[in-house]
């Protein structure tokens, strides 16, 4: 599983990573912002990151790390970065609506009041005055009615704009929040909005009593893929098996996950396990059947592997107990041999497919 560098932080061992990323910075001459200390604590916690592969590449081309290269990797890499500046633009801008319908109204109110008045006053004159008096005040009517008209059609006008700026932060707003759920480097769902589905079906299971399973999976020798090929081609493999694990992810319910690293999940709501071994067992044989070439020189990389493991949940199981069960299910399919996928019995011992 990747680090989770929060965790990490609150661990004994934090002051002894806290130095190792301060080290990092000054050896590589990174002024040490708290933006920067966050990108190099993955840089020396989390080596197969995104983020650490993007830092390695800025080093490998002798470019300075200033804080422009920091800002352009987090807005990339780190979903809370660019999440943060979207939602406050967006806020901003729905405050300044707000604000300006409020100034609408407020004037449209101030002016039917007075128009309250006039009609007040001048019923209370006709009843004591003549014929010019009668005409000056229905000539003040139609002054003051005609004002309200003019502000009622501005205020409507108003509305209208505001109802449609407002339409256009709802849309923004709601990419923001894909962004922020979706992984950069393969555009599946990241482990935030993994961990949110899976909650969310664990408790739809538990009212329906419809069941859950979860299949975790894992690209074999993918560190060694990686250092003999360099983080790019290693971007391009990671993003072929998520366009094959996407496929299946998009039917129904089902939801399919960048879980970290080179790791990814689906959850299969309302789906026995032998449903998802089928599908999972499609997809490893397209993976392991496709030799791949290196996008860059054309080069034959050989074809690459996946292992999985498949948990059913059990009802009133919590979101943590079906993940673990899947992992067990995952590292045995490893030390059979990898490349296979494997179910979780309910019992300690798990089945290949």
């Amino acid at each position: 599983m990747s680090t989770d560098i929060d965790t990490l932080l609150r661990s004994p061992k934090a002051y002894q990573w806290a130095r190792k990323a301060i080290d990092a910075m000054e050896t590589h001459k990174a002024w040490p912002t708290a933006l920067n200390f966050e990108l190099w604590l993955h840089y020396v916690a989390a080596k197969d990151s995104d983020v650490a592969a993007e830092i390695n590449t800025v080093i490998e081309s002798g470019e300075h790390f200033t804080d422009q290269v920091g800002a352009n990797i987090a807005a990339h890499h780190l979903p809370a970065a660019k999440l943060s500046g979207e939602i406050l633009n967006a806020g901003k801008n729905l405050t300044k609506e707000l604000n300006s319908v409020s100034r609408a109204i407020e004037s449209a109110r101030e002016t039917s009041e007075i128009y309250g008045q006039q009609l007040a006053t001048a019923s209370e004159s006709l009843d004591a005055q003549g014929n010019a008096a009668v005409r000056t005040m229905v000539e003040n009517l139609s002054n003051a009615t005609r004002k309200v008209h003019a502000e009622n059609q501005a205020l409507e006008s108003q509305l209208a704009d505001t109802t449609d700026e407002l339409g256009r932060l709802r849309e923004h707003l709601e990419q923001v929040r894909r962004d922020a759920m979706t992984d950069a480097l393969t555009m599946l769902a990241n482990r935030k909005a993994f961990d949110e589905s899976l909650e969310q079906a664990c408790a739809d299971s538990d009212r329906t009593g419809e069941v859950v399973t979860l299949a975790v999976v894992d690209i074999d020798h993918f560190k060694t893929f990686n250092d003999t090929w360099g983080h790019q081609t290693g971007d391009q493999v990671l993003r072929y098996v998520a366009s094959v694990i996407g496929r299946i992810g998009g039917e129904g319910a089902r939801l399919s996950a960048r879980y970290g690293g080179e790791e990814f999940a689906v959850i299969f709501p309302g789906e026995r396990r032998e449903v998802a071994m089928a599908a999972l067992e499609a997809v490893r044989e397209e993976i392991s059947s496709r030799t791949l070439k290196r996008r860059s020189t054309n080069e034959d990389l050989g074809a690459i592997t996946i292992s999985t493991g498949i948990a059913e949940r059990r009802r009133g199981d919590p979101p943590a107990a079906v993940i673990e069960a899947a992992d067990g299910a995952l590292y045995a399919a490893k030390r059979s041999g990898r490349n296979r996928t494997m179910l979780a019995e309910t019992g300690s011992e798990s089945r290949a497919a």
